[in-house]
């Protein structure tokens, strides 16, 4: 049984059933996140991988290192910069900063995946980096439930795109979508060409 049904079949009599405006905005938020969030993951696949082409032949000739190559965009250039906003229900001290009850507050994905605290060389693309513990789709109970789906959209789609006979190459300088919370391509301009020599 899909997502939708499960929502729509629990029981009134089990108190958990979402009320009509609940349930409209979990599909709206299921419609929009699923597949916003699978399109940014796919175009910045693209490009990372059109930008490292030394990275992308290994991957032709090492087509097991996909999955590792789709975790290394999701920590490097994930779908999403910026997470939802939070509410903090008592003071945090974070470093040498409190923050007091009842503020506002906006955590970096994009950051956290570039901590060099973290990640060495964070800034670097390397698809072979192997280290999975980055929080592009968050952590503990704000885990998006859309990971698992997202990572084998991208991992069948980004290696389908590449393994077309004529090869793909930038044509143009790539733009992004103005957004405080999305890394989102609404341009990139690509052309097709012979398959690369590269090895």
């Amino acid at each position: 049984m899909d997502v939708i049904c499960e929502l729509l079949g629990v029981p009134a009599e089990e108190g958990d059933r979402l009320s009509e405006e609940e349930l409209v905005a979990m599909l709206g938020v299921l419609l929009a996140a699923g597949h916003e969030t699978a399109v940014n993951l796919l175009g910045s696949s693209v490009l990372a991988l059109l930008n490292h082409p030394e990275q992308l032949a290994r991957l032709r000739r090492e087509p097991d290192g996909w999955p590792d190559a789709i975790e290394e965009v999701l920590r490097w250039e994930g779908p999403i910069q910026n997470a939802i906003w939070r509410f903090t229900r008592e003071p945090v001290a974070v470093g040498n900063v409190t923050i007091p009850a009842g503020e506002a507050v906006a955590l970096s994905v994009a950051s956290a995946g570039r901590d060099p605290a973290r990640f060495t060389d964070g800034d670097s693309f390397d698809s072979t980096r192997g280290d999975r513990g980055h929080l592009a789709f968050g952590h503990g109970i704000h885990h998006c439930v859309g990971a698992p789906p997202a990572r084998l959209e991208a991992r069948i789609g980004v290696r389908m795109v590449f393994e077309r006979p004529a090869s793909l190459r930038l044509d143009g300088e790539p733009v992004y979508r103005p957004s405080s919370v999305s890394r989102a391509l609404s341009s990139l301009p690509v052309a097709f060409g012979p398959q690369s020599a590269v090895a």
